[in-house]
């Protein structure tokens, strides 16, 4: 039975919602702590999540060490009682004033972004690059969120969500494959929203991560031809061609850009460089055929340099990518939903939630070759309702 709360929040009897909750929150760098912290109450356009499952995204590694690219109460993250995470799945426990969109008990997986709706990015549909980011806090509200970025994040057991970045999950994917949706958005943003692939153009991955790899899988669906990845671990290779590759590069083994083009003719149309190198971002200037698209899918540590003169001679765009904008989420889980491929291939290792910082390790040091790494919540949730 619903009901509503004196600030127009609706909860259920049958979805109690705890006081507090445990979340995991950064200190120092690279250093986390399970504390006790209040529940959040969803607002205006919102909704509580009961977080089920998270993924961990090397972002998230890159944020515990260094802070950015999250901004948090207008600075770093550190010290601030901030929790990270943001590649999360759940089930909503309450729904904010005015929201009938989602129903409690709704399984649901989530984007990271909402845009502040009313600068010229967010208007264009792209919300990640959104000219208002960290703008959140404070009396600059502005409207702003991205979680695990600039507002409280996914390690904890319940976070608040916009109703835009909510997508129904279906009764037969699991929460693992559940969280692995967003990732595969970022590729199809990167294909679709943003590169315009059209069916029967090639495209080359470079770099077979998680992103990498589902890139792969949704180039394929999408009618891609051929599909070539380069990589140069034979485990994620063989992972690659299961997920549609037609050829796999071995970057020790071969020349990449000769290969690419023995393969393609004058150059491929598309590369997707998920590496992030300096050698990387030369392969793909290279091998990318005249008037092609090359897309930028990590971000390098340092400046690197490349060969600008060979790219503008042959027309060649260079665009860059952060995220999942123009709803490709939504896309991505149509696909999987209709089982166009198999995004569990790249989920490797499962940890409940209070080996977080062992999950963190493995996703970091890449321990027993893993790729996606998830951390489950249903002990959190059992041993919660065991207490009551």
């Amino acid at each position: 039975m619903a009901r509503e709360s004196a600030n127009g929040v609706s909860y259920s009897d049958k979805m109690p919602v705890p006081e507090t909750m445990k979340a995991w929150v950064l200190g120092d760098p690279e250093e986390l702590s399970l504390v006790d912290k209040e529940v959040p109450v969803p607002g205006k356009a919102e909704a509580l999540v009961r977080i089920d499952a998270v993924a961990i995204c090397a972002t998230d590694l890159e944020i515990i060490s260094y802070g950015t690219p999250a901004i948090f109460e207008g600075g770093p993250p550190f010290n601030k009682n901030f929790t990270p995470g943001h590649e999360y799945m759940g089930t909503i426990a309450a729904l904010g004033p005015g929201v009938d969109e989602f129903e409690i008990g709704d399984r649901v997986t989530v984007e990271i972004h909402a845009g502040c709706g009313q600068c010229k990015r967010c208007r264009m549909g792209m919300y990640t690059s959104c000219h208002n980011y960290g703008l959140n806090y404070g009396e600059m509200n502005k409207g702003h969120r991205a979680n695990g970025f600039t507002t409280n994040g996914g390690f904890a057991e319940y976070a608040i969500n916009n109703i835009n970045t909510m997508i129904k999950v279906p009764d037969d994917m699991s929460d693992a494959e559940a969280t692995l949706v967003v990732t595969a958005g970022t590729s199809m943003y990167g294909l679709t929203e943003l590169g315009g692939l059209v069916a029967g153009e090639s495209v080359v991955v470079i770099g077979p991560g998680p992103i990498g790899l589902l890139a792969v899988a949704v180039a394929k669906s999408l009618g891609a031809s051929p599909v070539v990845l380069v990589g140069t671990r034979e485990n994620r290779n063989k992972i690659g061609l299961e997920l549609g590759a037609d050829v796999v590069i071995d970057a020790r083994n071969e020349d990449v850009v000769a290969r690419v083009k023995e393969l393609t003719g004058k150059g491929a149309d598309y590369v997707v460089d998920c590496a992030g190198t300096e050698a990387t971002v030369n392969q793909s200037v290279h091998m990318t055929n005249r008037g092609g698209k090359v897309c930028l899918a990590a971000f390098p540590k340092k400046p690197v340099e490349f060969d600008l003169g060979y790219l503008a001679v042959n027309n060649i765009y260079l665009y860059g990518i952060r995220g999942e904008g123009k709803s490709a989420t939504h896309r991505a889980m149509a696909f999987m939903a209709e089982k166009r491929f198999d995004a569990t291939k790249v989920h490797t290792h499962t940890f409940p939630m209070h080996d977080l910082p062992d999950a963190l390790r493995h996703a970091r040091e890449r321990i027993d070759d893993a790729i996606k790494v998830v951390v489950s919540m249903r002990d959190s949730h059992a041993g919660a309702a065991a207490a009551e």
